[in-house]
């Protein structure tokens, strides 16, 4: 299915990295479900970018299961079809600074609660609500958002990491199941991104220091992971499931 024939759903779109997915999606001329957990007026802004006519915010958590449900039922009154194609984005209470992070004899099992619930628990839902629909068109694709930190862990993201492994292993078993009825699913990782809201605190040293370790001498933009979701809903990656790719400049290498 061409791009422009999918209707998207993108949680966590309302700013950062999601934003910058959303409106990928919207300029190949996708129709796309701008989620949000609570800036709705960030959400709106995304849309208006987008177009109002290929474009709709949807305020839903997605670590509930009846709100999920009642964003796709939501997004296929609106679009008069069904999701398509999921990216699972959302990050739940984190920002990136190695300095503010607990480490092990500091950090709280619900830290890592948190975490999990953000990345599998949530994934988990939308795959649950979208699977019907894609089954029935033989038609899915599902993206997962991870990391190149579970590849190369330097930084004390502890929950964080350990809830972005847990996904790609999710990512995996997925992939297994659902490709007999046409359903990909596939993670992209980045780098840390510059720059976003949950990149805000970050020190500048640390993009310098990136920037000089990296085979490409940049960091990864928000735009630059964009480009390479894009291409795992695209006819192009049709032979591709349970795949990471690392989008970093080529600082972690597989």
């Amino acid at each position: 299915m061409d791009l422009k024939e999918q209707v998207v759903l993108v949680t966590g779109a309302s700013r950062g990295l999601g934003a910058a997915i959303a409106k990928a999606f919207g300029e190949t001329g996708a129709k796309v479900v701008v989620n949000y957990f609570m800036n709705k007026e960030k959400a709106e802004e995304v849309v208006e970018q987008i177009g109002n006519e290929r474009a709709l915010a949807i305020q839903a958590d997605v670590r509930n299961l009846e709100e999920v449900n009642a964003l796709f039922v939501k997004a296929r009154n609106y679009f008069k079809k069904p999701i398509t194609t999921i990216v699972n984005n959302a990050l739940i209470d984190f920002t990136f600074n190695g300095e503010l992070r607990n480490k092990l004899d500091s950090i709280k099992w619900n830290e890592f609660q948190t975490q999990f619930e953000g990345s599998v628990k949530a994934a988990f839902h939308t795959l649950q609500a979208g699977r019907a629909d894609m089954v029935n068109q033989n038609f899915g694709r599902i993206i997962n958002i991870g990391t190149n930190l579970v590849q190369n862990p330097v930084v004390p993201y502890h929950d964080y990491n350990t809830g972005k492994a847990a996904l790609l292993g999710f990512t995996r078993s997925m992939a297994k199941e659902l490709g007999p009825n046409g359903i990909t699913v596939n993670m992209v990782s980045g780098g840390l991104l510059n720059k976003t809201d949950a990149s805000a605190e970050t020190p500048d040293a640390v993009f310098k220091l990136i920037k000089e370790e990296t085979p490409l001498q940049k960091a990864t933009t928000p735009e630059d992971v964009a480009d390479v979701v894009l291409f795992f809903a695209s006819p192009l990656s049709r032979a591709v499931t349970g795949q990471n790719l690392v989008v970093d400049g080529g600082l972690v290498m597989n």
